[in-house]
């Protein structure tokens, strides 16, 4: 099955691993006993993402990527196991969001010539009013 990141981008559920271990933290004797916390392996090197999208994530200070390029995602938030799966692919949702984002190139544009003009008699007007407060020298 395939998770959607954008319009364009999705990888496929085998591209990642889950593993459950048992939570750190407050939750009396259950905690001991089951393994809720969930650990999620993304290969970055081995995924489907384009080449551009991989060397943004392997060059990011992220420090839950490795040095060996696998993305490391821990969800313990949850008290059930199927909640912190969720909200695990959820937060590897929005890293690789927030990395295949590209800010829109940025085009130079020119004032209208109305514009310019309007500009420039609003500074003489202000300029005269300026002139009109002076001490008058008899």
């Amino acid at each position: 099955m395939d998770i959607f990141i954008t319009g364009t981008i999705s990888i496929d559920e085998s591209e990642f691993s889950l593993s459950a271990t048992r939570a750190q933290g407050a939750g009396g004797q259950h905690v001991n006993k089951v393994a809720t916390a969930i650990y999620l392996r993304f290969d970055i090197k081995q995924s489907s993402l384009t080449d551009k999208l991989k060397s943004k994530l392997l060059n990011s200070s992220d420090s839950r990527i490795t040095s060996e390029g696998v993305l490391v995602i821990r969800a313990q938030n949850h008290r059930t196991q199927e909640q912190n799966k969720r909200d695990a692919i959820k937060r590897l949702v929005e890293v690789l969001r927030e990395y295949s984002y590209e800010k829109p190139i940025r085009r130079a544009t020119k004032p209208s010539r109305s514009s310019q003009r309007k500009r420039m008699d609003s500074k003489t007007k202000s300029g005269q009013q300026k002139q009109l407060r002076k001490k008058i020298d008899h």
